[in-house]
């Protein structure tokens, strides 16, 4: 099955330019090349030149042609080539990620925390602060630090609850420092959200993130 996927996404490749993309299953091929394209874009970040290597050995593969090395040999070199390559974008997020982190820790009320965390307070609660033992429920909203939402409670229109030790520490170290009613802003080192690794294809790896959390309830707390 996949094999046949693969030669109608070449053939597809191969006409749709010229034509268009006529029929469903033209359409759907397409889709196919283009998701797996993402995909290879976001693990590989492939050049041009290495882009035209991947197409040959796809075409080769789909069309059972003699490989031109043994591919098992190289699968851990595959292995090994996603992860220098994701080491390199990480590395070039967390670069850009230290001038936010400096910008944002010039802001109005801003807070730079020991761990680098930033933390800023747009509404003050009145009500207790949680400890990392606590189960929160919040209302917030994730961002990127282009702008781009990865996240949101508000776009459910329904609250989350959680183990406040149980989620990212730059969470539970925000949240510790509002009452309930308040709102506040995190702004979260790569180190401190998801790291390295990211959480894909929606966080790439080594991203600052910052969230807008509202502070809703305490379980078991008035």
């Amino acid at each position: 099955m996949r094999t046949t996927w693969m030669v109608a996404a070449l053939l597809v490749a191969g006409t749709a330019g010229a034509q268009g993309l006529k029929t469903e299953d033209e359409k759907t091929v397409y889709a196919l090349g283009y998701l797996m394209g993402k995909n290879i874009k976001r693990d590989f970040a492939l050049s041009p030149a290495e882009l035209a290597v991947f197409k040959k050995g796809l075409e080769d593969a789909a069309k059972d042609a003699p490989a031109a090395v043994k591919p098992e040999e190289y699968e851990p070199k595959i292995q090994a080539l996603a992860g220098s390559r994701a080491k390199s974008r990480a590395d070039k997020e967390k670069e850009k990620g230290k001038a936010w982190l400096e910008k944002a820790a010039l802001e109005k009320g801003a807070q730079k925390l020991p761990s680098g965390v930033i933390y800023q307070e747009q509404k003050a609660g009145t009500g207790p602060s949680p400890t990392a033992e606590d189960t929160v429920t919040v209302h917030y909203r994730g961002t990127l630090t282009d702008g781009t939402e990865f996240d949101s409670s508000y776009k459910r229109n329904e609250p989350t609850s959680f183990p406040l030790k149980g989620v990212i520490p730059c969470w539970t170290e925000g949240v510790q420092k509002m009452k309930v009613g308040g709102k506040a802003k995190l702004t979260c080192p790569s180190d401190k959200a998801y790291g390295d690794r990211g959480a894909p294809p929606k966080i790439p790896g080594g991203a600052t993130l910052v969230f807008e959390v509202e502070l809703k309830e305490i379980k078991g707390k008035k």
